[in-house]
C-alpha cells in the first residue's frame, strides 16, 4: 500500500514537475491515446507469449513494465495530461498517485457497488496496490536489466506479468468510462 510519505513525495515532485514543463495540462489527443493503447496492448501480448515460451525472464518483466508505462500515460492522457521527454518514467509514476489514484479508487468503488461500506476500504487499498505495482515494476526493471543474474529473474518475471496483466484491466475500465 501506499504510504502517506511516497503520496506527499509524489504530490511535491508534480508541482516541480509542473513548473519545469516535465509534466503539461494538454488537451486529449485521441490519436495519440490509440497509439499509447496499441503498445500498452502489444507490450503485454508480447510479455505473455514470452513467458509462456519460457524465451526471457527479463524481456517479460520489461515488456509487462512498458504495458503499464502505456496504459498509465494513456490515462494521464484522457484526464489531460501528457508527460515531457525528461525523466518519463519516475514523472508517470507520481502523476498516476496525484492524478489517477482517485479516480481509478473511485472506478474500483462502483465495481463493489454491493458491498458499500467495505468497498471504499478495499477500493483504496487495491487502487494503491495498482499504483504502487507500477513504482515497483519501474524499480524492478532498472534492477533486472543490469544487476540480476538469469536464474533470479524467472520467478519475479511470473509476478511483472500479472501486475502488468491486473494494472491492464484496471486502466481499460478507467480509459472506457
Amino acid at each position: 500500500m501506499l504510504d502517506e510519505k511516497r503520496i506527499k513525495e509524489a504530490e511535491l515532485n508534480v508541482i516541480r514537475y509542473m513548473d519545469e514543463g516535465l509534466l503539461k495540462k494538454t488537451d486529449t489527443d485521441i490519436q495519440i491515446m490509440k497509439v499509447l493503447l496499441k503498445n500498452a496492448k502489444e507490450s503485454l501480448r508480447v510479455s505473455e507469449e514470452i513467458h509462456q515460451q519460457n524465451i526471457s525472464a527479463l524481456w517479460v518483466i520489461v515488456c509487462s513494465y512498458y504495458s503499464m508505462y502505456y496504459y498509465a500515460n494513456a490515462a494521464l492522457l484522457k484526464f489531460k495530461y501528457k508527460v515531457g521527454d525528461k525523466i518519463v518514467h519516475k514523472v508517470t509514476s507520481d502523476a498516476l498517485i496525484v492524478y489517477i489514484r482517485s479516480k481509478l479508487k473511485k472506478s474500483l468503488i462502483e465495481d463493489y457497488e454491493t458491498t458499500k461500506d467495505e468497498a471504499l476500504n478495499i477500493a483504496g487499498i487495491k487502487a494503491d496496490s495498482l499504483i504502487e505495482s507500477f513504482d515497483f515494476e519501474r524499480k524492478k526493471r532498472g534492477f533486472i536489466q543490469y544487476e540480476t543474474i538469469d536464474f533470479e529473474k524467472q520467478s519475479k518475471a511470473k509476478t511483472s506479468l500479472l501486475r502488468a496483466k491486473e494494472f491492464a484491466k484496471e486502466m481499460e475500465k478507467l480509459l472506457i468510462e
